[in-house]
This record gives structure tokens, C-alpha cells and sequence, in this order.
């Protein structure tokens, strides 16, 4: 099909705002389907999996094509919860547009305002749809007013071409057509669509319709506008890629059939029946079934079998792919996403998709010891499938972490593992890394002497602790002159320090930050032994810690949040009630970023708790930042529980 032809967008908004009834009506309207899904029912057409039939919403983009007037029109549908933000950032890659759905009796809500914010990011055209026009109660004015004030004042609502107010906004758009509007105070019909579709390219100007999907109403306006002032593959903005050989070398895409070929994978999903799914956006040139393309990150070549164009969950065979379309292909040998696949003569290398750092974290135990052997393979497949689902092992805690958006998005994967492998698990709060250190010097003796009929052991060592500077972890140095101890037998001592760091002396977490020097000790010709000064070692440091002002060390973390400027004075008090120190503040976009510095014991439920404070409307990102000294008060209910247990078990 000629380009031209072709549209392609993505279907936003906030949850349950109708997203899906919407591209379900659209289908129906252009007789793809013959009876209309229902949500209820889960009978729709891009809510197929288990888990958004179970919950009855979406979870993953799906993709979906209809025909109208000639024209072919792909559709992405993606979740609105704020937890499944990934589909949406995958799916926006492969658009060339995009259309917000708003509810009209909530109007401007949390989800519409991520919406917006991501397609001012990508700088792609919008269009509005205003949902549920037939409830009760609902005023499109408020409604319209709303979008203005909140997202953009040119968004301008469309029920008559010749309506003044629309009129004029378009003129404004354009100088030559407002040159010829303030002189004879109208335009032609040919000029106001001329006019518009050149502002929706340039998002000078964004289209409203009115309509409501569970009743078909302003379904053909809306297929109308998409056709009529919805940019083609063509039309839109230009997108520039690295050449392979100089990453600071940007080229331009050309968007064309008859131009190398170009395009970039941008989702994979896994299906029960063929395994991977690739899913391409080809921005140039065409692809064939059963050829080959260029995968310029992996520096291979990719052997492919049949394309295919998605209709949710089916699968429809192509022969060949050009500009602008979406395809699907399966069993890809080494092909992930953000990967570019062109030819090798003519490579482009896109930008990598970023998606957001995970917000929550919890640990991971199998219920029983075959869910064991099978839950790291079954995670990782998950993983794969979802970037913005993490999975980790904490070397301290010899925990599995899991880490995704929010509360919603773990307990998805949760139900996953149990649905698609057959793996039962339960979810714990991750344990905090923390570390023991010293305050003070201290020179102490550790001394192994044990006599047993035979042979006896017999280690004797002197050692000096004292406090190091931070990130300095354990050191180890030897002092030893005049054959105290045989040079034979330091290697031991250091062992045996070593790994009694490791296993903590207070409340069993490891000891950093601390200088030991050996300095003395004795040894016996017959009964001393490597396990000897091993154990000597090890007694001197715990004996140290315990005499040298020990403290435990926690995890601070430096700590983002975004949030609209009327949250201010709450999440800073909410910082401070946890432990947390305000760093800074500063303005970026139309958002309050405040900087702080936050133990990481405090933050497990900040997801929830910063989305309770903000009605949703902030996020916040972290990172690791240092270690510190956890206050008396804190450390004290952790060393005593630790020291109570060891007790117990002695």
C-alpha cells in the first residue's frame, strides 16, 4: 500500500478511560469484527491475555489495523495505569501520532497529563477524543476548558469546519493564511483542512472530538479526522540516527519505500505458541518474508521467516513490509529490543529506548523446592519481556529482588510466574545491606588453644583495629617482625579476619571501613596450624568490634521527586519523616524537583506512599549514594534481635 495510505498512532489516556472500548468500536465500525467486544466479557480484541481478562483493564500495548476508505490505519491500545508506563514508551517509538482519550466526566486526569507529557517529549501530532459525551452531567465546555488550561490552550474542538472560533485558530497557525483572514474575515474549505492538517503536523494545533465509544457515537467523524489530518509515514517529523562507525554522526532518516531500509524493534511479546515475538517499526525502505536484515547493535545477520501484521492476539501472514508499517516477526535468533536492523551497506543506529527506573522493590522466596529450580529461568523470561521489570540477587542478603513500577505491576508479574510457569512464590520486604564499622582504636589478642590427647592447635595474634574513611572497605596489614608469628602462618590470620568481616560481629552484616593490623602474637613448633591462626584471626576481630565503639552502616540513597508545585510543603515534611535531608529544590518543565538524600530503609513503600500524597501525580527516581551511620535509636532494635537469635541458636 502507497504510504501516503498509511496511518499509524497510539491510543493514551488515564485508566478506565476507554481506551479499549474506543479501538474496540473503531474495528467494528470499519467490519473487521462483526459483534463488538465488551470488557466485561473479556471478548475484546487487544485485551486478550489472561491477566487483563482476569482484571479488566489493560496490561501490554496490543497492536490492531483496520481499513478505511482506502486507507490502512495500525493502532496501538495501551495501558493507562501508571505502573505499565513501559508499553506506552515502547509503543509511542512506533507512531508517527498519537490520540488522548479523556473521560468526560473526569476530564484532565493524572494519566491524561502523562499522556500529554510523553508526546511533547517525542514531538509527535495529537489529537483528543472526549469519551462518554452521552453520561449524564456532562458539559463538553468544562470539559474543553479543562484540556486549555491544563495541556495546551490550542487544543480546538471540531463540529464545523466553517465555525469561526476554529477558523481563526487555524489562521493564527499559518501567517500566509492569516494574512488573507484579517482581510476578508474567512477561509476556504480546502484552505481551513489545508490549514489544520499543517498545524496538527507542527503541533501548532490540536484536534477535539466529541463522541462516546460504548455507543458508537462520533466514530466515522473521528476515522475522518485521523485520515484527514493525521500525518502519513511520510509526513512526519524527521528522525536522525548514529552512523555505526562515528556515534557523533547523525543522519537522516528518509522516509520512503524506495530508500534503504530501516527500522527499529521496539517490543518483544512472548507468545505461548511460537515463542518471541519481535515487533519492527519500518521507517524506510521495505522488508520481505523469508529475507535478511543487518541487526546494526548485535553486528549480525539476522535470517527471517514470515512477516506478519497483529491483530491482537492473531497473527495475519505478509509478503513484503515498506514505510510506516508495524510488523511482527517470530523466533528472531539474537534480536532484543532497541536493537536496528537495516542493511549492511546503509546502517542507522536509532536511539535506545529509556524507560523509567523502577519505584518498589520486594523479595522473592519459592514456595517449594521445584518452584526453586525453576524461578530464576521463568523471572528472567519475564524480564526480557518487560524492561522496566527488574530482577536481582543481593550478595549480602542472598535474597532474590524483584523490582518493577508499583505494587499493581509486581503482582502482575506475580500472577505470571504462577499462570505461564507454573511457579508459586511469596513476596517479603527486601532486607536493608547493612554494614558494621568501628568508631575507635583498639589493640586486642586473639588466642586458639586446644589440647585433645594428640596432637593440640595453637594460634596467638595481636591486632590493632582502627576507624578508615568511608568506602574504604576492610585492610589488612601485616606488622609482624622477629618471627612472632611464621611467615607461613600470616596469610591465615588474614583469612581468618577476612571471613569473620564477612559474617558481622554485632548484628551479623559485614564489616567495612576499618583497618587491622597484626602486630604480635606466638606460635607453637608442633601444635600451631593454618586452621589454627585462621580461628585466632577471627576471634581477635570480633573481639575487636565489639571493644572498639561499634556502629552500623545504612544505605543512603540520593533521591529525585518530581511533583507539581502544590505537593511542595507536603513531600518535603514526608522526606523529613524519614529520616531524609532536603538537598536542594529546583524547576524543570512545569514541575518541582526536590533533591534529597534518604536512607534506603525508609523508602520501600515510597512508591505508594508518594502516589497517595500526589493523586498520582508524582514520581521520583534513586540511586545509591553512600553509607552512613544509622542513629542509636534505629540501630539498637536490630542488634538486639540479632544478638537474641544468636543466643538461641548457641
Amino acid at each position: 500500500m502507497d504510504a501516503n495510505k498509511k496511518r499509524n498512532f497510539i491510543l493514551l489516556g488515564h485508566a478506565q478511560s476507554g481506551k479499549t472500548t474506543l479501538a474496540e468500536s473503531l474495528l467494528y465500525y470499519c467490519k473487521v469484527t462483526t459483534r463488538k467486544g465488551r470488557i466485561e466479557d473479556g471478548t475484546t480484541v487487544s485485551d486478550y491475555s489472561f491477566d487483563e481478562i482476569e482484571r479488566g483493564n489493560s496490561i501490554n500495548l496490543s497492536l490492531l489495523f483496520c481499513d478505511y476508505l482506502g486507507n490502512r490505519i495500525q493502532i496501538i491500545d495501551t495501558p493507562g495505569y501508571a505502573d505499565f508506563s513501559g508499553e506506552v514508551i515502547s509503543g509511542i517509538r512506533a507512531v508517527d501520532s498519537g490520540i488522548i482519550v479523556v473521560d468526560a466526566l473526569s476530564g484532565v486526569q493524572v494519566g491524561t497529563e502523562k499522556a500529554w507529557q510523553l508526546l511533547e517529549e517525542s514531538g509527535l501530532p495529537c489529537m483528543f477524543f472526549i469519551n462518554k459525551i452521552d453520561k449524564e452531567e456532562v458539559n463538553i465546555n468544562s470539559v474543553l476548558a479543562d484540556l486549555k488550561s491544563t495541556l495546551s490552550k490550542n487544543c480546538v474542538i471540531i463540529e464545523s469546519l466553517e465555525d469561526p472560533v476554529l477558523m481563526e485558530a487555524i489562521a493564527e497557525s499559518d501567517d500566509s493564511l492569516l494574512e488573507k483572514y484579517l482581510v476578508v474575515l474567512r477561509l476556504s474549505i480546502d484552505e481551513i483542512k489545508g490549514g489544520l492538517s499543517n498545524a496538527v503536523l507542527k503541533r501548532k494545533l490540536f484536534p477535539v472530538i466529541v463522541g462516546s465509544a460504548l455507543a458508537d457515537k462520533g466514530i466515522q467523524d473521528l476515522l475522518e479526522d485521523i485520515v484527514q489530518y493525521l500525518p502519513s509515514p511520510l509526513q512526519r517529523s524527521p528522525i536522525s540516527a548514529a552512523a555505526p562507525s562515528n556515534p557523533e554522526e547523525k543522519k537522516e532518516v528518509i522516509f520512503k519505500d524506495d530508500a534503504p531500509f530501516s527500522a527499529f524493534v521496539f517490543k518483544n511479546i512472548s507468545d505461548p505458541y511460537v515463542g518471541q515475538l519481535s515487533l519492527l517499526r519500518i521507517f524506510s525502505g521495505t522488508l520481505a518474508s523469508n529475507s535478511t536484515f543487518y541487526n546494526v547493535n548485535k553486528k549480525t545477520k539476522e535470517r527471517i521467516g514470515q512477516l506478519h501484521i497483529l491483530q491482537g492476539k492473531e497473527q495475519r501472514n505478509l509478503d513484503i513490509a515498506s514505510c510506516g508499517d508495524i510488523v511482527a516477526l517470530a523466533k528472531l535468533k539474537d534480536v532484543q529490543v532497541s536493537d536496528s536492523a537495516c542493511q549492511e551497506k546503509e546502517q542507522f543506529l536509532f536511539d535506545p529506548l529509556i524507560f523509567p527506573e523502577t519505584a518498589i522493590s520486594a523479595s522473592v522466596k519459592p514456595k517449594s523446592r521445584e518452584d526453586e529450580e525453576k524461578i530464576s529461568d521463568a523471572l528472567h523470561k519475564l524480564a526480557a519481556e518487560d524492561h522496566t521489570f527488574k530482577v536481582t540477587h543481593d550478595p549480602q542478603t542472598k535474597e532474590l529482588i524483584i523490582s518493577g513500577l508499583g505494587d499493581l505491576h509486581l503482582s502482575v508479574m506475580v500472577g505470571r510466574l504462577k499462570k505461564r510457569f507454573n511457579v508459586s512464590v511469596e513476596l517479603g520486604t527486601p532486607k536493608v545491606s547493612y554494614k558494621e564499622t568501628v568508631t575507635k582504636s583498639i589493640k586486642v589478642q586473639g588466642k586458639f588453644k586446644r589440647q585433645s590427647g594428640g596432637r593440640g592447635q595453637y594460634g596467638d595474634c595481636w591486632i590493632e583495629v582502627a576507624p578508615l574513611q568511608r568506602g574504604s572497605g576492610l585492610e589488612f596489614v601485616d606488622k609482624i617482625f622477629g618471627g612472632a608469628i611464621p611467615r607461613n602462618f600470616i596469610p591465615s590470620v588474614e583469612k581468618g579476619v577476612r571471613q569473620a568481616a564477612l559474617e558481622g560481629a554485632v548484628a551479623g552484616y559485614p564489616i567495612e571501613d576499618v583497618r587491622v593490623t597484626l602486630v604480635d602474637g606466638s606460635y607453637h613448633e608442633v601444635d600451631s596450624s593454618d586452621m589454627a591462626f585462621q580461628i585466632a584471626g577471627a576471634m581477635a576481630l570480633r573481639k575487636a568490634i565489639m571493644e572498639a565503639a561499634p556502629v552500623l552502616l545504612e544505605p543512603v540513597m540520593d533521591v529525585k521527586v518530581y511533583i507539581p508545585e502544590e505537593f511542595l510543603g507536603a513531600i518535603s515534611g514526608d522526606i523529613n519523616s524519614r529520616r531524609g535531608r532536603i538537598m536542594g529544590m529546583e524547576v524543570k518543565d512545569k514541575q518541582q524537583v526536590v533533591k534529597a538524600q534518604v536512607p534506603l530503609s525508609e523508602m520501600f513503600k515510597y512508591a505508594n506512599d508518594l502516589r497517595s500524597i500526589t493523586a498520582g501525580r508524582g514520581v521520583y527516581i534513586m540511586h545509591f549514594s553512600h553509607y552512613e551511620e544509622v542513629p542509636h535509636k534505629v540501630s539498637m532494635p536490630i542488634i538486639t534481635q540479632y544478638q537474641a537469635t544468636k543466643k538461641q541458636e548457641e
